[in-house]
């Protein structure tokens, strides 16, 4: 990742909400579930692993073989929570069967099992013909939780740290820190809402949260002033408040209730994320064109789609 120093760069590898489409109606927008890579600082950051981080892997493998000194893949992966959607890709993330990659898998746990049971469990044990201890990358495991955060420095090292004040999230000098926030408005328990900064950028992940009247005022504080403000839109606000099949209570939010955290946070940009697998590329344009009328710096990011940060 070195081609990554200095710079900050996001790109969307899969979009989508609840389960993967595979449609001709779907191809524009993209059909696999939640996954965004960041290449900030010569670091690998990913954050979630639905079916789009298969992709992810065929191409690192590919800059991988292609190499004559093999530089070994590294990579951290920021995983939000547990549902489906956002971990069904990992088997088939390919640098996790190369017994040179070294693998970091990032969440939280309020289980009695730690992150790396539940994985192994959920990802591979009773799901996938090779279990976690199968596989042949060097993995680690982090749980982590609003009072820590990681740093990433300069020589690919990572520390975890406890929050004692705000400086403690300010990067200095060369140093990618991730910092996070709890959010419990998804069943059944919470999500994780990440912040990624370097330098003075930073981009802030919320999928699956649900807003609230007002919007939800710890995550505008987490997003102010963020440069990048990926967050949840699966639903229009007339689906949420259906009355036959509202979908209140479901943990996901409406493009409104991004549109009002993007406000009140202040971020530079905002990106709705985590798609409705019912809502085709006519629909998602036709809701693009609404939003970006009276908003310029708000989009529907696509597949494959890259934002550069620095």
């Amino acid at each position: 990742m070195k081609e990554s120093k200095g710079k900050f760069i996001v790109k969307f590898r899969g979009v989508r909400g609840s389960h993967p489409v595979s449609d001709f109606n779907f191809l524009e927008y993209g059909g696999n579930t939640s996954c965004v890579e960041i290449n900030v600082n010569g670091h690998l950051i990913i954050l979630d692993a639905g079916t789009g981080i298969i992709k992810c892997g065929n191409e690192l493998i590919k800059d991988y073989v292609a190499q004559f000194h093999k530089e070994p893949i590294s990579a951290t992966i920021l995983l939000s929570h547990i549902h489906n959607d956002h971990i069904q890709g990992l088997p088939f993330f390919k640098p996790v069967h190369i017994n040179t990659s070294k693998i970091n898998i990032v969440g939280f746990s309020d289980y009695a099992e730690g992150l790396d049971e539940i994985v192994s469990q959920l990802v591979f044990e009773k799901s996938f013909p090779l279990g976690l201890n199968d596989l042949n990358a060097k993995l680690s495991f982090y749980e982590i939780n609003d009072n820590y955060a990681l740093i990433f420095n300069d020589d690919d090292t990572i520390d975890m740290i406890k929050i004692e004040s705000d400086d403690d999230y300010i990067p200095q000098g060369e140093e990618v820190i991730v910092s996070c926030l709890k959010s419990n408005s998804h069943p059944k328990d919470g999500v994780m809402i990440y912040k990624i900064a370097y330098k003075d950028k930073s981009v802030v992940y919320a999928t699956d949260t649900e807003g609230f009247v007002g919007a939800n005022k710890k995550l505008v504080m987490f997003a102010r002033d963020c440069d990048l403000l990926i967050h949840d839109a699966q639903y229009t606000s007339e689906e949420y408040l259906n009355s036959y099949f509202s979908k209140q209570g479901y943990g996901h939010s409406t493009f409104d209730m991004a549109l009002e955290t993007f406000s009140q946070a202040k971020a530079k940009s905002l990106a709705f994320f985590h798609y409705d697998p019912n809502y085709n590329d006519e629909f998602l344009q036709n809701i693009e064109n609404h939003y970006t009328k009276n908003c310029k710096n708000c989009f529907l990011p696509k597949e494959g789609q890259e934002i550069v940060i620095l």
